[in-house]
């Protein structure tokens, strides 16, 4: 029987002197469940796979939209349900508004903005602003037309209001969501790498009509010209994001069903621009067979 001094403690050296020395040893290594290994060979990535992993987001969105999952965990019917789709602060939403405006060729704008937390605190609010930009804006350029006449009478048009939240708020939610069908639709019959959520399609939509905005305000000026000018400048801005946003998401499918989606989309942002301009800068009919407008 071993004696009592004879049990204590050694320390052992470092395990890689260990090994130098008995070759012959087993050594084992015990790691935390949340470690790795140091030394782990890395696999090549191309561009193109950075490129996929750019757009797609991998590992970083698929965890963001667990974790987004996991916010939206309230049933529908209550309160804080809906409170997560205004759950944004300021510094995100002038972040998404400039990037709208400024659209950079090769990054997705879902990817850089959106996906992390998407809302509907923007694009509301930026619809309501842009509702009441057309309509004030078309009521001055009707006075400013008209200024000096003496025979003419300044009635406001109210209806004009009406008429244009219908329109916004229809295209901002319509489109977005009969875009959306489609693109399941298509991701079924062919596995695109991209794919967008509805609430990422009506941010899209939201956060590019933006640009209206400050357009709609100099559409007062009283030259025909101009207008025409600046609603081109605010249309070739807003359609190009939408084109690069929703690119990568049909780019993989059939050749021409991919370019008329894309034309479709971006046809039907010219018939809301230019719908916009001539209705909001249009007479009653009574006024304008009076004045000739």
């Amino acid at each position: 029987m071993a004696a009592v001094g004879d049990l204590q403690f050694e320390e052992f050296g470092n395990a890689a002197a260990t090994a130098a020395e008995n070759p012959g040893a087993t050594t084992i290594s015990i790691e935390g469940p949340g470690e790795s290994p140091a030394h782990q060979a890395g696999l090549p990535r191309g561009s193109g796979g950075e490129e996929d992993d750019e757009l797609l987001g991998n590992d970083d969105s698929d965890k963001t939209e667990l974790l987004a999952g996991q916010k939206k965990s309230s049933p529908f019917w209550t309160f804080e349900y809906y409170q997560t789709f205004f759950d944004v602060d300021t510094y995100q939403v002038f972040d998404r508004i400039k990037g709208s405006l400024l659209p950079i060729p090769g990054k997705n704008f879902v990817r850089l903005y959106i996906r992390s937390n998407p809302d509907l605190y923007g694009p509301f609010w930026i619809c309501a602003t842009l509702v009441f930009a057309i309509a004030i804006s078309g009521n001055l350029s009707n006075f400013l037309i008209h200024l000096g006449e003496k025979t003419y009478h300044y009635v406001p048009e109210f209806r004009k209001v009406s008429i244009a939240a219908t329109i916004i708020y229809a295209y901002a939610w319509l489109v977005p969501l009969a875009l959306w069908g489609f693109l399941m639709w298509r991701n079924s019959k062919v596995m695109n790498i991209v794919s967008y959520s509805f609430l990422e399609i009506v941010c899209v939509y939201g956060y590019s009509l933006f640009i209206y905005i400050p357009t709609a305000v100099l559409w007062i000026i009283p030259q025909k010209a101009v207008r025409w000018i600046l609603v081109m400048i605010a249309l070739g801005v807003s359609g190009s994001v939408l084109a690069m946003t929703f690119w990568p998401a049909v780019r993989e499918d059939n050749r021409r069903i991919a370019l008329a989606t894309i034309v479709t989309i971006v046809l039907l942002h010219t018939l809301l621009s230019v719908g916009c301009l001539v209705w909001s800068h249009s007479c009653d009919l009574p006024v304008c067979l009076r004045y000739k407008c």
